[in-house]
């Protein structure tokens, strides 16, 4: 009788799982890795909403101190959110209708933007709340463009 076969000391005989390991590690990684790249995923999109409550800020800040509707307030959000577009941007000055003597404050938001997601085999598209910060109007003029904010 083969040794290999016949039980010893109240325990099977050894069988034969060769591979075994290799097969469960490939299963347990699959999903470990999806997850471990899933957590990553929404590092980066909480990243985007922190940077995009900042640009709006950016934005703001930028606006009272330049020319009304200055192309540098777009410019300087795009530059530190490359996320954002034109379309993305809403500059209001109120009351509506004001000039440069008469406005009050200076909202600046952002609106209609989406995170895609790099989640392997879950493309995910994330739209971002709607981000806004209002100012009290300090000059609203860049000063004949001397200004270097504003350039």
């Amino acid at each position: 009788m083969n040794s290999r076969l016949r039980y010893r000391q109240g325990r099977a005989a050894p069988t034969r799982q060769r591979g075994t390991a290799a097969l469960e590690f490939a299963l347990i990684s699959v999903a470990f890795f999806s997850l471990l790249i899933g957590i990553m995923e929404m590092g980066r999109v909480m990243f985007y909403w922190n940077t995009a409550a900042e640009a709006t800020r950016l934005g703001a800040r930028v606006a009272v101190v330049c020319d009304i509707d200055s192309p540098a307030i777009k410019t300087k959000m795009e530059t530190m959110l490359s996320i954002l577009q034109d379309g993305n941007i809403d500059v209001t000055y109120s009351p509506p209708g004001c000039d440069v003597a008469s406005c009050t404050d200076v909202t600046v938001s952002i609106v209609n933007v989406t995170v895609d997601t790099l989640i392997p085999f879950v493309p995910i598209s994330i739209a971002m709340p709607s981000f806004a910060t209002t100012l009290p109007r300090e000059s609203l003029d860049s000063v004949n463009g001397t200004n270097p904010t504003c350039s």
